[in-house]
């Protein structure tokens, strides 16, 4: 496996020319994001990264967890390299400093993230819980819960996870069955049980803190009648310390296809009388706060794709630049690497657009994330809202599928050594297959977006980002070197606003047919997305003022990737909204297909 080494040119470029860092540090609360201290952040990420966190992957994915004796134990090294995470205040890097944050922007701490994915995603999956616990623990838990676990949390002390669904209930958090009965000192006795808990039980820090939703004896059916509760692995005494163990424990292990290190616990709540709990906000009203953790997480996990495609995209890159084999095509010469091979050299490439596109989009959603919290102006702080609302489920779908393809690729780069263990890149395969479906399938992240987003207010959002995508393309119908760029990319506006018409107009009598094309319009939304992303990069790269910042040679590069992505990905938009159409008329009538 290769070292990791995080892309730092790339990192740079799009905060400081197309999210618009300059221009979100002069928003209040986010006045200490200074050039110096974000240049300081990423250099001191990237080392962290690939000198602690990349080297124990390996390690991860050979040892996995185990459950002994009721005790979860992780790989070797994770103990040691989360006490040195905490320490470094990573942990709180982009959470609130009134509890122990940095209280750094978002758009910063994003590309951190993908620093820490690209090198570890199993082992970045704990600290990255606390960061959505937190926010939901912030927005909606009562002053004295924050005052005695928020800290906490930010720091890192303390772990937490969320705990959604149960055996019989799969994403229908409706069947959940978990009880809580309250008590007369104001708390909650928990009983029930709880599966797929990413590091619900672990020996890294000394407490964890588990948000699980569950039901009151008087609460309406359905996902109305669902509230949160805080239930620690450890009470806490009235002075802060750790009291008894809590009636909570990990009752069996996942044996998963990837992200061995990271432990999937089934969670046993109250087998001796019950887990004491907390709730948090009002009763019925807990998959609202849990949404504030969840869109949190799903944003992390687009980031996740982004990491781990980086990740097999280097490797894939060292791989061809080696590996001596054929002849050339062309020339016939002997004795050269495969990255000569057009075919090689076309994967890499579309690896590389796929995942600067989807960067870029996650970065500018960061942005937006910034704006909608700081800005003092009310309309741009809702339109960034509305934006980010519209575009969280492309960036966790659609990062998530483009990422699938850059790990198949970069197997097949490697031909026959792909398929073999020791090479490492078949375990960025397999630690990417869990991500397109955690936090919500790639199906249920387009439902979401069809019937949440779009047809809930006729498509108005979506409607005036298209209007902000055209502009970018007059921009560059003004520079004579970028107007086939523009002329691609109305191509892939017009097929966009075609789909979002039949969508509309199918929605109330059709839906089940406008359902049947869902995940092809998420798709074809992040595509005409990533095309008018790397449009934006393409315009920043030819701005003269840019060339004072970034080397000539970089900034080519930038150009010639944009073109790529327009000429081979982009061009993938008119079909996508075809299929739209057609997915939603063909499943509708199929009746014998499938036997």
């Amino acid at each position: 496996m290769t070292n990791y080494t995080a892309p730092l040119a790339d990192m740079r470029f799009l905060l400081q020319e197309v999210t618009g860092l300059a221009a979100i540090a002069q928003l209040p609360g986010c006045g200490d994001a200074t050039p110096d201290t974000v240049d300081a952040v990423l250099e001191e990420a990237g080392k962290f990264a690939a000198g602690v966190l990349a080297p124990l992957n390996a390690v991860g994915d050979r040892e996995s967890c185990r459950l002994d004796n009721g005790k979860v134990v992780t790989p070797a090294g994770w103990s040691e390299a989360y006490k040195q995470f905490a320490e470094g205040g990573w942990v709180g890097l982009g959470l609130s400093p009134d509890f122990g944050g940095q209280g750094l922007p978002k758009c910063v701490a994003t590309p951190v993230w993908e620093m820490w994915f690209s090198a570890n995603t199993a082992f970045t999956m704990l600290p990255q819980l606390n960061t959505g616990e937190s926010e939901a623990i912030l927005l909606a838990a009562s002053d004295e819960l924050k005052a005695t676990y928020l800290e906490k949390l930010v720091t890192g002390e303390w772990g937490g996870t969320m705990n959604l669904t149960e055996p019989q209930a799969g994403s229908d958090l409706a069947a959940i069955r978990t009880r809580a009965e309250p008590q007369a000192d104001g708390s909650y006795r928990i009983s029930g049980q709880k599966i797929f808990i990413s590091y619900g039980d672990h020996e890294i820090t000394p407490n964890i803190v588990h948000l699980v939703l569950a039901r009151l004896p008087d609460a309406p059916p359905g996902v109305k009648g669902i509230s949160m509760f805080l239930v620690p692995k450890y009470l806490v005494n009235a002075d802060g310390s750790l009291g008894a163990r809590n009636d909570v424990r990990c009752v069996g292990l996942e044996h998963k296809l990837g992200i061995h290190g990271s432990p999937t616990c089934a969670m046993s709540f109250g087998d001796t009388g019950g887990a004491a709990g907390w709730i948090v906000g009002e009763p019925n009203r807990g998959l609202e706060y849990m949404f504030i953790m969840m869109n949190e997480a799903r944003f992390g996990v687009g980031v996740q794709g982004i990491g781990i495609g980086e990740r097999a995209w280097q490797q894939a890159l060292a791989f061809a630049k080696e590996r001596v084999q054929g002849r050339d095509a062309v020339t016939g010469a002997v004795g050269k690497p495969i990255i000569n091979h057009p075919d090689v050299k076309r994967m890499l490439l579309t690896m590389r657009a796929r995942i600067m596109a989807a960067r870029a989009l996650a970065y500018t959603a960061a942005g937006w994330f910034d704006l909608a919290r700081h800005s003092p102006d009310k309309a741009a702080a809702d339109k960034a809202r509305r934006y980010t609302d519209l575009l969280m489920p492309v960036v966790k779908g659609w990062s998530t599928e483009l990422c699938q393809q850059v790990c198949y690729d970069a197997i097949q780069v490697h031909g026959g050594m792909g398929f073999v263990e020791e090479t490492g890149i078949a375990q960025h395969y397999r630690d990417a297959r869990i991500i397109t479906i955690y936090e919500g399938t790639t199906g249920i992240q387009a439902n979401d977006l069809v019937g949440r987003k779009v047809l809930r207010e006729n498509g108005a959002t979506l409607r005036e980002l298209i209007v902000e995508m055209r502009g970018v393309g007059a921009e560059l119908a003004a520079t004579e070197s970028l107007r086939p760029l523009a002329e691609r990319l109305e191509e892939d506006i017009a097929a966009l606003e075609r789909a979002l018409d039949w969508i509309l107009a199918n929605g109330k009598e059709h839906m089940a047919a406008v359902l049947a094309g869902a995940v092809p319009f998420l798709q074809l939304l992040g595509t005409v997305c990533g095309g008018w992303q790397l449009a934006r990069v393409a315009l920043a790269a030819t701005n003269p003022a840019t060339a004072e910042r970034h080397a000539p040679d970089y900034l080519r590069g930038l150009i010639e990737l944009a073109q790529f992505h327009a000429h081979a990905l982009g061009v993938q938009a008119p079909a996508l909204a075809a299929a739209i159409v057609g997915a939603g008329d063909t499943v509708s009538a199929s009746e014998f297909a499938l036997g």
